[in-house]
């Protein structure tokens, strides 16, 4: 009786969920050796790699320099031996005999690059800037190897449904290809499975899709690589933000037994005939079936908690720290930075500094020194007060007849902003800021006090979300993790007596809605005020989010995980007169 473990596959084809890092040619060119020789060994016959993975993504203006150009197509060449027995796909930047730069994958095998595919469709929108380096692509090849017939494209590619993945299908492909650098924001997997369903039921023909992996500035790319066949059903689903090779075969016989009718054929066309690749006969032997892959999905906080972990990994080591450095309130805020950077780093690469003053509570401090006890990571008391009161000294003079506003309550904040920099430039620490969105969106942040820093891990968490992330990660550790007070107390900046955030701003459930749909959404104040919200207070935040871009521009980095970020999402004048909104009072912490 035969073993059902075996199987006789037509084709078994390899995703390379790879981790690559911007302008590491040789890093990133190992990493594509070793995934040949893996997938060699597992028995595949195409391997795929991500879009640009041999400079990573977004190289940006490295593609101006014509020597990285040079450089990129070098160690590409080197790659080539690699090939032998394999159809590797990999993406790189291509010089076209035109002249002109292009987003591209070569299709190589037998030592040799067989041809190319330029991305046709260029994203400009958003975290892209396509245009500004790349010319589109014209053509798209038919390739067949072993009998099997298939076509690649390159990310946006394939979200038209009239685009390259419905003419390869029509030109006879039993199987699409699609190599991406596609960043992670909240629901985008959902996303993209939901469009490849429709898509290949729409074109009647498979389609791989595979995605990158790993942090990159301010983006994360979460893998999530799938296998969608010609009847939407997902047979391969590879895990979000882990770095591996995924397998799957597909058998050709089957993907023609069930090609629909509203797909046919067009090989009469010549310039649909396949590019044929080498000689390679499909194994006929038996072999063992692969296991299936068909990862379990994160709920949504899971998954966010999951990218700023990754994020900040990858930030840290790719940039050369190896520690970082947090300034721990006792506040909500701090908390979460510290659990994400101990999930990514350790407790050991991990620091954190207590910068009470006069106006620090002992249960702020209690918070503090507890929580880095359940962290397991060191805690470094430094007072401010007597340096503040010395700052109050030297300007007395100076300031004598005028009450105390947010001028004394900023200067602490830049007290504590100059000694976590000592520390970092001493010890070679990174410093991890701990603004969230709400607060970046309006100004209620101190410029060179809180936001000092090299890494701003939760500069796109709105409030509400800091808490469910807390939360979520105190059930994943079955015990207070983040000690509940903190999660408890209302939020305050304890820079005066008695001193809440909702004394400056409206409750953080009322303004992230009204953030979120100025921001994240585009709507107009009328149509935020339509909403129900009370029409003062929406006229006041827009106001807020509008003055507040000259600090955005100066602070540090970080993770996007909304579908509008500030910085490269989000563009917007600093000099600027458009106003459509009522006249209300600043933040009094701007």
């Amino acid at each position: 009786m035969a073993d059902p473990r075996l199987t006789d596959p037509a084709l078994r084809v390899a995703l390379a969920q790879i981790n690559p890092t911007v302008g590491d040619l040789q890093g990133n060119a190992d990493r594509i050796r070793r995934s040949m020789r893996s997938a060699r060994r597992r028995g595949a016959g195409i391997l795929a790699f991500p879009e640009l993975a041999l400079t990573g993504y977004p190289p940006e203006d490295l593609l101006l320099k014509p020597r990285f150009i040079e450089d990129s197509l070098t160690t590409l060449h080197k790659l080539l031996p690699e090939t032998r027995g394999l159809v590797a796909i990999i993406g790189f930047p291509s010089r076209g005999p035109d002249g002109r730069l292009y987003n591209a994958a070569a299709i190589a095998a037998e030592g040799r690059i067989v041809d190319i595919y330029n991305k046709i469709h260029l994203p400009n929108y958003g975290v892209f800037d396509e245009a500004r380096y790349f010319a589109p692509g014209d053509h798209c090849p038919l390739f067949e190897w072993g009998g099997v017939r298939f076509g690649v494209s390159i990310c946006e590619d394939i979200w038209f449904m009239e685009g390259p993945a419905k003419i390869l299908s029509e030109a006879g492909a039993e199987l699409v290809i699609n190599i991406n650098a596609s960043p992670y924001s909240i629901g985008k997997l959902r996303k993209r499975r939901e469009h490849l369903k429709k898509l290949t039921q729409h074109i009647c023909c498979p389609v791989a899709y595979l995605n990158t992996v790993g942090g990159q500035d301010e983006l994360v790319f979460d893998g999530g690589s799938m296998m969608v066949d010609c009847r939407g059903r997902v047979r391969m689903q590879a895990p979000q933000f882990v770095e591996g090779l995924y397998l799957f075969d597909l058998d050709a016989d089957s993907v023609r037994r069930h090609r629909c009718r509203k797909a046919p054929w067009k090989s009469d066309d010549n310039w649909f005939k396949p590019v044929q690749i080498g000689k390679a006969k499909l194994t006929s032997r038996k072999r063992a079936a692969l296991p299936a892959t068909l990862t379990t999905e994160m709920g949504e906080t899971e998954e966010v908690y999951s990218a700023l972990v990754f994020g900040t990994r990858d930030y840290v080591e790719k940039n050369g720290f190896r520690d970082v450095l947090v300034a721990l309130s006792g506040g909500v805020d701090s908390a979460l930075v510290a659990s994400i950077a101990v999930d990514a780093l350790g407790p050991k690469r991990v620091h954190g500094i207590f910068l009470p003053s006069r106006y620090t509570s002992g249960d702020s401090r209690a918070d503090a020194f507890r929580l880095s006890r359940n962290l397991g990571i060191d805690l470094r008391d430094v007072s401010i007060a007597d340096i503040f009161d010395r700052f109050l000294e030297t300007l007395a003079p100076h300031l004598r007849g005028l009450k105390p506003d947010v001028t004394e309550e900023n200067l602490q904040a830049r007290i504590r902003g100059t000694l976590v920099m000592a520390f970092s430039n001493k010890f070679n620490w990174l410093v991890l800021t701990t603004g969230n969105k709400s607060e970046m969106s309006v100004g209620y942040a101190t410029l060179y006090g809180d936001m000092a820093g090299g890494f701003a891990v939760i500069k796109d968490v709105p409030k509400t979300l800091v808490y469910r992330l807390c939360r979520w990660r105190n059930r994943r550790h079955k015990r207070p993790w983040i000690p509940p007070r903190i999660l408890s107390k209302a939020p305050t900046a304890e820079l005066r007596p008695d001193q809440k955030d909702t004394d400056s701003l409206p409750p953080y459930s009322i303004l992230d809605p009204v953030l979120r749909a100025y921001v994240e959404e585009e709507q107009s104040l009328d149509q935020i005020m339509c909403s129900g919200l009370e029409p003062s207070e929406v006229a006041r935040v827009v106001r807020l989010v509008d003055l507040a871009e000259y600090k955005r521009r100066q602070a540090p980095p970080g993770i996007k995980i909304t579908s509008r970020a500030f910085g490269r999402d989000r563009r917007y004048p600093i000099t600027n007169r458009f106003r459509n909104y009522a006249a209300v009072p600043r933040c009094p912490k701007s």
